[in-house]
């Protein structure tokens, strides 16, 4: 019996520090540290482009990978992280890289609550501030549209289908005011009601194969217009 509660003990203490751990990189620092290490500087003539995101960008690789072969698009998704873990972690996983774009999808994670309340303002705010650090480093920027959501699974009840429009007016006067590129996905894929359309989706949220052949030639367009900017 003594030596059961020794072992219960050592568990509940691992699961303690992991736990404590998880809370100290609260931005998952690490998650991309080694890869950025081995990651080769850009050649001369490298269109070198990072997408940073959420789930929705870390999925695209695992359902698409031929889109990203022989593409020197560099993806930098974590699941479930708001504007403000990426803005703690835009410069190690952005402008270290030396991109010459970055396409930025961001802020339906801030609307489900998962680091806390957040404004549609603060929000917004964040994304400013990842745009203003990319601007002063010479990244040309693509400035996403949130993703349609009618409800989040995990989070009930955030009104998602009334917060993502108006967040995405907010980001389009942003990027229009600023000279960015404005990348449309919401109209691509909305089903009318403010929700992603059925068939683009496996849970509403998060988008499909079908859902990312969606978006994959509405993002070419758009990193070729920043490319083409002065």
């Amino acid at each position: 019996m003594k030596n059961l509660k020794i072992t219960f003990t050592i568990f509940i203490l691992i699961l303690f520090m992991n736990e404590l751990t998880s809370a100290q990189d609260w931005a998952d620092l690490n998650h991309f540290k080694e890869d950025n290490e081995q990651l080769e500087a850009p050649t001369p003539y490298e269109n070198r482009i990072v997408f940073m995101g959420n789930s929705i960008t870390q999925g695209w690789s695992d359902a698409r990978p031929e889109f990203f072969a022989d593409k020197p698009i560099i993806e930098r998704g974590i699941s479930g992280q708001t504007t403000a873990q990426m803005l703690l972690r835009f410069r190690q996983d952005v402008i270290n890289l030396n991109p010459k774009v970055v396409v930025i999808l961001a802020g339906t994670n801030d609307i489900a609550g998962n680091t806390g309340p957040m404004t549609l303002e603060q929000i917004m705010e964040n994304i400013i501030s990842m745009c203003e650090l990319a601007e002063i480093n010479g990244i040309k920027i693509v400035l996403s549209s949130v993703l349609p959501a009618f409800d989040y699974p995990w989070s009930p009840g955030k009104s998602p289908n009334i917060k993502i429009p108006a967040l995405n007016e907010m980001i389009k006067n942003y990027a229009d005011n600023n000279g960015y590129i404005y990348l449309d996905y919401f109209s691509a894929m909305t089903d009318g009601n403010n929700g992603l359309k059925p068939e683009l989706t496996y849970d509403g949220v998060h988008p499909n194969e079908a859902g990312y052949k969606v978006m994959e030639p509405l993002v070419e367009d758009a990193v070729s217009e920043a490319l083409m900017e002065d």
